[in-house]
């Protein structure tokens, strides 16, 4: 078996894995981030999502963080800190204006939620978001031009105007022939034509034409992988409007986006990434975690280190599991769980809370996990949150990845500031 060897081992590269990697190689630790794949940026819309709701519609998610934490002194985002939440946010938008998309800028603040169209025309609330998606917040929009194809199956530009319309929206849907292979006609493909100038220049003039009236254009969000700040300047000079991106089902090309910002900063700092290195076991050293060992081509990998982060997800990635006798755990390092229900695990409604819901990796208040010393928890791996009623799941995230650097920063001392 080959060893490797590290300060600092985190498992998992979704937001959380890979802002603690960069933010602990920053910091001077020699840090390796490991997984089985690509974590859920390349599902989600791109977007930070800090807070949305709790439970009604929050404007402020500043504000409406401090009552969550009064009120639920479990979750994440009490533990984290709101200073921490904030420091983080600021952070991730330096990171995103240097990083590895010329441009491409993430805009917003924890002041005030912004109000984005989704691909089925409901309002969603989001604090950080990319510079593609800003002139799609409904509190500033006008006359509005919802553009799809025929050929994109996976976004229906009338089905997003009627509703936009319903929610008081001046909004009109056009749809244009769009010639894409059979193999590329997805958000991806798409993507890859935007890239193309000559390609831009042919799709705007014909779309000129049909928005006359528009002040702004809503086009699903696909305006290129390599250099989307560019392709925006261009659209918008040849269109003489407002444009903005609208999320779209997976692949999601502003998650891609987002991942490759974190994975350059990551690798600029001095961190190492390896992919396709899924853990099968650990060992452990009295009350700390020694090593883990992932299934790699060739032959098995031990990886030592002095800490580890966990970020590796909850049930929705399988790395907790409800086994045939109604029994969770967590499967990579057998670290005991906080808020599984005894009784009821699910009721019928599926729009309730499920008894479920809140059940993570068991911390303590510096997001330490029970029961051994050198582990810290990130991510979807914490309990605490409903994420997705919340609309709180990237920045739990981001905040939570933030901070366990932080604590590990911290705890290794000599050679590592914090």
């Amino acid at each position: 078996m080959r060893r490797r060897h590290y300060d600092v081992v985190v498992i998992g590269a979704g937001t959380a894995g890979l802002v603690a990697g960069t933010r602990l190689a920053q910091a001077g630790a020699e840090v390796c981030v490991i997984a089985k794949g690509v974590g859920s940026t390349h599902l989600a819309p791109g977007t930070i999502d800090v807070l949305g709701y709790a439970p009604e519609r929050v404007d402020s998610p500043a504000a409406a963080i401090a009552e969550l934490v009064a009120a639920r002194p479990d979750h994440p985002y009490a533990l984290i800190g709101q200073d921490v939440v904030a420091e983080a946010a600021g952070w991730f938008i330096a990171t995103a204006a240097r990083g590895a998309l010329p441009g491409y800028n993430y805009v917003g603040s924890l002041e005030r939620n912004l109000l984005l169209p989704t691909a089925v025309g409901a309002l969603k609330p989001s604090a950080l978001v990319p510079e593609t998606f800003a002139a799609g917040d409904s509190q500033q929009l006008g006359r509005l031009a919802v553009v799809g194809s025929p050929v994109l199956r996976d976004f229906h530009a009338s089905l997003c105007a009627e509703n936009l319309r319903a929610a008081g929206i001046d909004a009109t849907a056009f749809n244009i022939e769009l010639e894409l292979d059979r193999a590329d006609a997805n958000t991806l493909g798409l993507a890859r034509c935007f890239d193309d100038p000559q390609w831009r220049a042919g799709f705007s003039a014909r779309l000129a034409p049909l928005i006359k009236s528009a002040d702004h254009v809503a086009l699903p969000a696909t305006l290129g992988l390599n250099d989307p700040h560019a392709v925006l300047a261009d659209l918008e000079g040849r269109l003489g409007r407002r444009v903005f991106e609208v999320a779209t089902l997976p692949p999601s090309i502003p998650g891609m986006r987002l991942y490759e910002i974190l994975r350059q900063a990551l690798l600029a700092a001095g961190g190492r990434l390896v992919l396709g290195a899924g853990v099968i076991a650990h060992a452990r050293d009295g009350e700390r975690v020694a090593a883990v060992e992932t299934a790699t081509a060739g032959s098995n990998t031990s990886y030592e280190a002095r800490a580890f982060v966990l970020a590796s997800g909850g049930f929705h990635s399988g790395a907790i599991t409800l086994d045939s006798h109604w029994q969770a755990h967590e499967q990579l390092l057998d670290l005991p769980l906080h808020g599984v229900p005894e009784g009821q695990h699910f009721v019928s409604s599926y729009f309730d809370e499920q008894p479920l819901a809140r059940a993570g990796v068991a911390v303590d208040s510096e997001l330490l996990a029970s029961e051994v010393t050198n582990v810290v928890v990130a991510g979807a791996s914490l309990p605490g949150a409903v994420s997705w009623r919340e609309a709180s799941g990237e920045g739990i995230a981001l905040a939570s990845g933030y901070r366990a650097a932080q604590v590990i920063a911290t705890r290794l001392g000599a050679g590592v500031s914090a």
